[in-house]
């Protein structure tokens, strides 16, 4: 992609136009970090552009960006711009073309306004840039409040680059994000859930789940979970304290790589607690219920959220059965096939393990479903069914709700190991008297 990049930029020049690369690959590269994309920044108008580069997308010509394709590889490049108002809070109303130090002061924080000439190898750095990464520093770029009220989900990126480069948020710059913390609402459902994904799926999303809280960002976006704080367990089960004190725990003790439903289910699991709170006639705190309840209450929140069916639904699943592994050594080898052979498994059983982790850290029920994994695992889970209907039609039998019944029975008793065969399973029908 970078020779991509180059190539646009030499054929630019060529023509008479500074051409330069921009914004985050120049942040990434200074870091160590391998660019996840190229943009490149020119004095060329959008016009201008698309001249050099038939077949170019305009979709962002408004705005000055153009998406040039080459190699297979496809480049935005923008024009150097001043922005006019942001009425909105998102998009500015209109576009000045301009330079590139005047389109470096437009930008949201220093270290995203960098340029790079990769022809000469030089860094051009009109905002102080280097010297805050140097010094690990997230700063908006002028008056922050400024930079925040043009574009609120600033306030969100704030968290999310503090959190995934490690830096340490400038203080006049943090307290900007605190002040207007409430200004997200603006922000879209979309964006404001593209944000968070990046936070909760980096390494270090224990960090922007405290910035989140501290700024006041969280109760905006995500307030249930603030609901969790103070919200008593039973000591016995929860040394570690309330739940909310938990969450933020098992954050803790993911690994690096997540799914996305791994991740929201760990922080929505227990997001029920709060309304099932109760306290038995013996002292003991109890939360009965809970579990369904959260599957539900998370649906409500993913979906506010806008996230996707095939996000949400996996999550649902892993919320509602994440207390049945509890009860992992009592359950028939048939109910524990079945269980295992759900395609939302790995991320059920990663969430009991952390939620032990935790908690009371007591990991047998883990290593139990980790020894039958093994077990398990030289044949299919859930294997072709010995019987159909049309078998059981065959025999006399009408089609119905209790043909299914039996039908499942037989299968429980194949997966119990039972039975092996189709004669085998006829004979066990008869035996009980199903025939």
């Amino acid at each position: 992609m970078l020779s991509a990049a180059i190539h646009i930029i030499q054929k630019l020049r060529s023509s008479g136009h500074e051409a330069l690369l921009a914004g985050g690959c120049v942040r990434d590269r200074l870091l160590g970090r391998a660019p996840k994309d190229f943009d490149v920044a020119t004095s060329a108008t959008p016009q201008q552009v698309i001249a050099l580069f038939p077949g170019a997308l305009t979709v962002g010509a408004h705005f000055g960006v153009v998406i040039v394709r080459h190699e297979q590889e496809q480049i935005e490049v923008a024009t150097f711009r001043t922005d006019g108002s942001y009425k909105d809070g998102r998009h500015p109303e209109s576009v000045t073309f301009s330079t590139a130090k005047e389109d470096a002061q437009r930008r949201d924080f220093t270290v995203n306004g960098l340029f790079y000439d990769p022809i000469a190898d030089q860094i051009i750095d009109y905002v102080g840039g280097q010297a805050d990464m140097e010094k690990q520093v997230l700063r908006a770029i002028g008056e922050p409040s400024k930079r925040f009220e043009e574009d609120k989900l600033r306030l969100l990126r704030a968290v999310r680059f503090a959190a995934t480069l490690g830096f340490e948020i400038d203080p006049l710059t943090w307290q900007a994000v605190c002040e207007h913390a409430l200004a997200i609402q603006s922000v879209s459902a979309e964006r404001i859930r593209d944000e968070l994904i990046k936070i909760f799926m980096h390494p270090n999303r224990v960090r922007g789940f405290d910035l989140l809280v501290e700024s006041g960002l969280m109760a905006q976006v995500l307030p249930e979970i603030l609901v969790l704080k103070g919200v008593e367990q039973p000591p016995l089960w929860h040394p570690e304290g309330d739940v909310f004190i938990h969450t933020r725990l098992m954050l803790s003790l993911l690994p690096a790589e997540v799914s996305e439903p791994l991740v929201l289910s760990v922080l929505l699991h227990d997001i029920a607690k709060p309304a099932t709170f109760t306290v038995d006639e013996t002292g003991r705190i109890r939360f009965n219920g809970h579990d369904k309840l959260g599957a539900e209450m998370a649906g409500v929140i993913l979906r506010r959220l806008k996230f996707p069916n095939d996000v949400i639904e996996p999550t649902q699943v892993a919320v509602e059965h994440h207390m049945v592994f509890k009860d992992v050594k009592k359950m028939k080898k048939s109910t524990l096939k079945r269980m295992m052979a759900r395609p939302t498994w790995s991320d059920e059983l990663a969430l009991h393990r952390v939620d032990c982790l935790g908690s009371n850290g007591l990991l047998d029920n883990y290593e139990f479903m980790q020894a039958k994994a093994e077990e398990f695992s030289h044949e299919p889970l859930i294997p072709q069914p010995l019987l159909n209907g049309r078998d059981l039609m065959a025999l006399g039998w009408q089609a119905g709700k209790e043909l299914g019944i039996v039908l499942t029975e037989v299968q429980n008793a194949q997966l119990e190991g039972l039975i092996a065969t189709k004669d085998e399973a006829l004979a066990w029908l008869a035996k009980r008297g199903h025939s």
